[in-house]
């Protein structure tokens, strides 16, 4: 996998996600889907950060280090109206 390139959240509105599933192993978005959770009451229990790994259409990676306020069946919802949808997360740490 290529490095990840570090941006700030307020960067996420320029960024063009794809509509296709970045993980081919269903184990793998099993895990990623447990991660949502844990992310979720992390950033609501304690309001704590984590960095957040995704694609965007060309393919390029990303990582943000966020709070994660709600977790939608298509999206991570990040402070300031700003959404990751959950195909082009790769990871969350």
């Amino acid at each position: 996998m290529k490095p990840a390139t570090m941006i700030f959240k307020e960067e996420i509105v320029n960024i063009r996600f794809p509509k296709e599933e970045v993980l081919a192993n269903p184990s793998d978005i099993r895990q990623r889907d447990k991660a949502f959770e844990r992310a979720l009451a992390l950033g609501n229990l304690e309001h704590g950060k984590v960095r957040i790994g995704f694609m965007d259409v060309d393919h390029r990676i990303y990582e943000v280090e966020t709070t994660v306020w709600a977790v939608t069946e298509e999206a991570l919802c990040l402070k300031g109206s700003l959404q990751i949808p959950k195909q082009a997360v790769l990871y969350i740490d």
